[in-house]
């Protein structure tokens, strides 16, 4: 949804006063702990969203709505609206936005924690209490027998705060991160989206979101286990990406699990 930048710091002041009216009753409600009750890595994911630094998304303001106490439409007509009925508390609103509807992918929208990305140069050290995760690349093989997904270790990389892992219960050393490409997983995660990839979990959960290497093609899809090891693959934009059934000699010799999808990030 297109935000005009009036709006975006409107609704970033609505915001701001309600914490500091929150604040005058309770005084533990700092940032800090604002972000830890919301499960965000820290105070600037909260203070970026209270100067009006990035624009609020419909679960940041549910985070917010249920933290604070507010209905969502004190803050945010814009995204109230998109509810249908902007008088439902904010429990209310949670609770139907993690129900999957009929016939839909079953790792609903509103389930999965959105972190915004900081920008930082090459030249930023690294906090104490951050992480750097390398992102992986299809490179084309020396032999030219097709590509292959590899980790670009001397390349991109994208901080994390080491409790933000710690919550999803991600060791460093395993995770990862990917770009999504292409319509299939609209609209969870749109062309451009950054995943976030734990290596260590390969084993397939139902309707899961994984990074799969496909014949040397890096894909982020819902993984779904078959009879003889086989696998469906779907998208989240069934229209256009309809299911794929893959038998388990198949998946043997051309489909790599990489791992499974912890985090994701949308720039709107």
């Amino acid at each position: 949804m297109d935000i005009t930048p009036e709006i975006q710091q409107a609704e970033a002041a609505a915001l701001k006063a309600i914490m500091k009216a929150r604040k005058l009753t309770d005084a533990t409600l700092t940032q800090d702990r604002i972000a830890d009750l919301c499960g965000w890595s820290g105070q600037s994911v909260v203070s970026q969203y209270a100067n009006g630094k990035i624009p609020l998304n419909i679960p940041a303001l549910i985070k917010f709505a249920q933290v604070l106490n507010f209905a969502p439409v004190e803050v945010s007509p814009r995204l109230a609206r998109l509810f249908g009925d902007t008088s439902y508390p904010p429990s209310q609103i949670a609770h139907e936005l993690t129900q999957p509807a009929p016939e839909a992918p079953a790792e609903p929208q509103g389930h999965v924690d959105i972190y915004p990305i900081e920008v930082w140069d090459d030249q930023t050290p690294l906090g104490p209490e951050e992480v750097e995760l390398p992102f992986y690349k299809e490179v084309e093989l020396s032999a030219g027998k097709g590509s292959e997904v590899m980790l670009e270790t001397s390349g991109r990389k994208l901080r994390f705060g080491r409790r933000s892992l710690q919550r999803k219960g991600v060791e460093p050393e395993s995770a990862a991160c990917a770009a999504v490409t292409g319509n299939s997983m609209e609209p969870v995660l749109p062309d451009g989206s950054t995943v976030g990839i734990d290596t260590s979990r390969k084993q397939v959960q139902d309707g899961k979101m994984y990074a799969i290497d496909h014949a040397g093609q890096l894909r982020v899809k819902l993984l779904y286990r078959l009879p003889g090891g086989g696998l469906r693959v779907r998208s989240y934009n069934e229209a256009e990406h309809p299911d794929e059934r893959y038998e388990g000699d198949y998946v043997e010799n051309h489909i790599r699990i990489i791992g499974k999808v912890f985090w994701y990030s949308v720039l709107l």
